[in-house]
């Protein structure tokens, strides 16, 4: 029987994506675990897996296409022997091409408060068959292939009450054939995903105030609108205060110094580290979530949750936006260590080669951008995270210390809290920690 290849979703915040490049053709035998398709999606390009064996009868959505929904079909899979029969196959909308919206004109008579809201256009109906869509019951969607919706309607088993062993825990037909009927659903956990923010008012079209030929237009890629997305929702949703603590860098730049000037070397004579300024920032935050569980936590609609361990983000610039792979567990990581990983992660992001899992959780993070001369900024908290802070440049600076004015490096920190779950006086706390961790650079290994 004719099967539908859908849409992946590599990630649990994926909508939708771009088929970047089929890895197979009409005709072609897979079985399981044969590489389909990369995939882009707002992040990271990524290989798409078959879960079933079969052979690929038809290809309905060409590679290049974008804006592909996610459970939408690409391609049939058909049984041996079978044969692709175009008039059962599913209806699939034809990827659409960006398109400039017409220009209007803004009447100078009419206020500005009075400019018309635009329409927003009814959310198409998906054209594929219902048996194809991923199950949804109390909220709770399940991603399962084809023939293991099938097996599971023979078998009469309950697919909710299984746990799946395919990519991204999508329910394969090994699942199914080894479980056992009439099991009971397990609870479905509550969740508590960020949506768009509702109730504002639609600002009017920029373009209405600008003449056609003086500007260049550009349009959304996929990451572009995934960061407008989210951020829009994390401001408008999560309730942000500020605190600002400058810290002297003199013991931690000589310590970086002496440390650095101890790296050994090999036969090219390259060291074999050199320490940054952040490698101790993200030390420093690390050791003091440890200190100060009350701030290493998220936000739930039921309950707040606090992290064992220490994952800490970096936000890294990349072409077209930003992304912030984390460090696991970097309390119990040496300088060292955090520096090389950072590195790692930092270039593989700017190549777009991250995992889901290498940049999706976490608890805390930190945005550095004192290279490019900034004294001090905000930043907005990345969900499910409660606190990132925003690093400046390390500039010299009067301060004074025993009753004398002294010249020192002196960087200024600002963290942005949400105060679901951080209160002031526990932000404060952490920011005193981390201070100490930075002005005295030995006291992290205490």
């Amino acid at each position: 029987m004719a099967t539908n290849i859908l849409m992946p979703a590599l990630s649990p915040t994926m909508e939708e994506g771009k088929l970047s490049r089929w890895l197979v053709k009409e005709g072609d035998t897979v079985k399981s675990g044969t590489i389909l398709a990369e995939i882009e999606t707002d992040k990271a390009t990524m290989e798409f897996e078959a879960v079933d064996e079969g052979k690929i009868g038809k290809i309905l959505v060409p590679e290049g296409s974008e804006g592909v929904k996610v459970n939408a079909p690409i391609a049939v899979l058909l049984d041996e022997g079978e044969k692709y029969d175009a008039s059962s196959a599913p209806a699939v909308a034809a990827p659409k091409k960006s398109e400039a919206p017409k220009e209007e004109t803004l009447k100078a008579e009419a206020p500005q408060s009075e400019v018309a809201k635009p329409a927003v256009p009814a959310a198409p109906v998906p054209q594929t068959a219902a048996p194809q869509a991923a199950p949804v019951q109390d909220g709770k969607r399940v991603f399962a292939s084809p023939l293991a919706r099938r097996i599971a309607a023979q078998k009469g088993i309950d697919i909710y009450t299984l746990s799946g062993t395919g990519p991204h825990g999508r329910i394969v037909r090994a699942d199914v054939e080894n479980a056992m009927p009439g099991a009971k659903p397990a609870a479905a956990a509550p969740s508590a995903a960020v949506g768009a923010p509702s109730g504002f008012a639609a600002l009017p079209d920029a373009k209405l105030f600008y003449k056609p030929d003086s500007y260049e237009e550009i349009p959304h890629d996929s990451m572009r609108k995934a960061i407008a997305k989210r951020l829009t929702a994390a401001k408008a949703l999560i309730p942000h205060y500020y605190l600002t603590i400058d810290c002297n860098l003199t013991a931690l730049m000589a310590t970086r110094e002496a440390l650095n000037a101890t790296a050994p070397k090999g036969k090219d004579k390259v060291p074999a580290y050199k320490l940054s300024v952040n490698d101790f920032v993200l030390k420093a935050s690390a050791m003091a979530l440890i200190k100060h569980p009350d701030v290493n936590a998220s936000w739930t609609e039921t309950s707040i949750i606090r992290h064992k361990q220490a994952d800490v983000g970096i936000a890294v610039a990349i072409p077209g936006g930003l992304i912030t792979p984390i460090i696991f567990g970097a309390q119990s990581k040496g300088l060292v260590e955090i520096s090389n990983a950072a590195k790692d992660l930092a270039g593989r992001a700017r190549d777009k080669k991250l995992k889901p899992q290498e940049y999706e959780g976490g608890g805390f993070s930190v945005s550095n951008l004192g290279m490019f001369g900034i004294k001090s900024f905000t930043s907005i908290i990345n969900p499910p995270q409660s606190c990132i802070i925003a690093v400046g440049a390390g500039e010299e600076r009067p301060v004074v210390s025993n009753g004398k004015i002294e010249i020192a490096t002196v960087m200024t920190v600002t963290m942005s809290c949400d105060h679901r779950v951080v209160d002031g006086a526990t932000g404060a706390k952490f920011l005193q920690t981390f201070k100490q961790f930075i002005e005295e650079p030995a006291s992290m290994l205490l």
